[in-house]
């Protein structure tokens, strides 16, 4: 196999820069090659950086103690460390085996799993590793991971020192997104499904103003990335960020596990996130009702067909109080679930959804009640190919039980979809395109051929339609020029029909010409 890593070992007290750690990361992924597809690379890759991480980190505390009162204070203070390594879980113990060498791996796993578990406090479990490491049946797989390939990634991982001293926490992070957003790229859609352009929740963030001691939470959580922005936020404003109590669900179990590795990662630990279906089984209730948070911020899954909607019909915890979406679209259930979990008195959410909730026939009468609620404060319109393999275009719900005064009884469109930089077949909003947009929102004023406030009443006038355009666009020879959503599909499936017959006959053509 070709060779991927400098091969010298970086002395313990030597640092490793953000792009050494990025190359090193991405570089131990590649290995996996040919032995496994690009889509099951997380649930290796991951596993091992937090194995190696936490071991690291554990002797970089206890030499420490070492030095403050000798080895038996040292052992003693290492039993209240937030993560205990067990004796024989350690990195350098799975390092020196050389047969069966995933089947000591996770055994290493299950006992360091096993000696942290999380504290029951406030109605909930908080940290905990327990289950963290994610699915362990691959490691034992020697056709699928053979001693010889973990034992390569395991050198890899050996050459570099990854305590806080030689990698912060701040920049372990930034690698640890980077990794997310690289398996996402090259794993196509397999991936999507917990990765959402990073800028765009800095966009969120930057809307939602996070204040210290409040609570966060994602129902639709992914890898964490979302909770783990509204963190930095404060951290990049130097407001302290150690009392924020953070909540997130999802319903992949190896994604959940990857959240919570996310967050400890990024020096986390007060944290609750449950591997459990959100719209089935919410995991964050406060008796008969659900629990409240000052924050939500989401990245739903768009318009899945795959959900009880007879349950939702007459959903115990009240989430159905907008009426029930049809079974082929549950963006509303999402929405309803959202909205039901934002604080009476506090709470706000910006929420990532398919322009097609703001203006389709069968969730009209939904979205009325919505705009009666007086709940909505903004809609954002962002640009096309934010998302990782999808050149789709997306919009941002912004609610808020408490608006500002300029926008009650009225709502904020912004048309965004130009603030959009592509680079390196990237696209991303750049500090420039945040700012414009977090200001429109902010300041609520009308600027021509971008943003515009609009009464409820007016709306609701308007067959609820909230299309983003119609709205920023509306004097007459703008509002006129466009389609509707009916025109735009009977458009794309002609030029669709069009396209595909002269396909035919460019094929046609060349069959021919070989013929003769």
């Amino acid at each position: 196999m070709e060779e991927h890593m400098n091969t010298r070992y970086r002395r313990p007290d030597e640092t490793i820069s953000l792009d050494e750690l990025k190359s090193f990361l991405w570089g131990a992924a590649t290995r996996l090659r040919g032995q496994i597809d690009a889509a099951g690379y997380k649930e290796y890759i991951f596993p091992l950086l937090f194995f190696k991480r936490i071991s690291d980190v554990y002797d970089e505390q206890f030499e420490g103690f070492v030095a403050e009162g000798g080895e038996e204070y040292a052992g003693m203070q290492a039993e209240e460390l937030a993560i205990r390594i067990p004796d024989g879980a350690h990195w350098r113990d799975v390092r020196e085996v050389t047969e069966n060498v995933g089947q000591r791996l996770v055994e290493a796993f299950i006992a360091i799993e096993q000696a942290n578990p999380g504290e029951e406090a406030d109605g909930r479990v908080i940290g905990g590793l327990d289950g963290i490491f994610g699915p362990k049946d691959g490691w034992t797989n020697k056709n699928k991971m053979p001693d010889h390939i973990i034992t390569s990634l395991i050198e890899d991982f050996s050459r570099y020192n990854l305590g806080l001293s030689s990698c912060p926490a701040d920049e372990m992070g930034q690698a640890y997104e980077y990794l997310v957003g690289k398996f996402a790229d090259d794993a196509g859609n397999t991936a999507q499904e917990f990765y959402t352009n990073r800028t765009v929740v800095t966009l969120m963030a930057e809307i939602l103003q996070p204040k210290p001691n409040e609570s966060i939470y994602d129902p639709t959580c992914g890898s964490g990335g979302m909770l783990v922005k509204c963190l930095d936020f404060l951290r990049q404003k130097g407001q302290p960020w150690q009392g924020v109590k953070v909540f997130g669900q999802e319903i992949n179990a190896l994604t959940a596990s990857i959240a919570r590795m996310n967050l400890y990662l990024n020096g986390v630990e007060d944290f609750s996130i449950v591997r459990e279906d959100t719209l089935a089984h919410p995991a964050f209730v406060d008796g008969s009702h659900l629990r409240k948070f000052d924050i939500v911020l989401a990245n739903p899954p768009y318009s899945i067909k795959t959900w009880n909607r007879e349950a939702f019909m007459n959903d115990k915890w009240g989430r159905n109080f907008l009426g029930t979406p049809p079974q082929g679209r549950a963006d509303y259930a999402f929405i309803q679930h959202i909205i039901a979990s934002m604080d009476d008195e506090n709470g706000r959410s910006a929420t990532l959804l398919p322009h097609g909730v703001l203006f389709r026939d069968d969730e009209r009468e939904m979205r009325k009640k919505l705009i009666e609620s007086d709940k909505i404060e903004a809609i954002i319109g962002i640009g096309e190919n934010l998302f990782f393999n999808s050149c789709m275009e997306a919009c941002i719900l912004i609610c808020n039980n408490n608006k500002k005064d300029v926008l009650k009884g009225r709502i904020l469109f912004i048309n965004a979809v130009k603030e959009v930089e592509r680079k390196n077949a990237e696209s991303y909003l750049n500090e420039k395109h945040i700012s414009k947009i977090s200001s429109a929102y902010h300041n609520a004023i009308d600027i021509d051929k971008f943003c515009k406030v609009i009464s409820n009443k007016e709306l609701i006038n308007n067959n609820a339609d909230l299309s983003i355009q119609k709205i920023v666009f509306l004097d007459a020879t703008d509002y006129t020029s466009l389609l509707s959503y009916d025109e735009s599909v009977l458009l794309w499936q002609s030029q669709t029909t069009k396209t595909e017959l002269e396909v035919d006959t460019f094929i046609k053509l060349i069959q021919n010409g070989n013929e003769v």
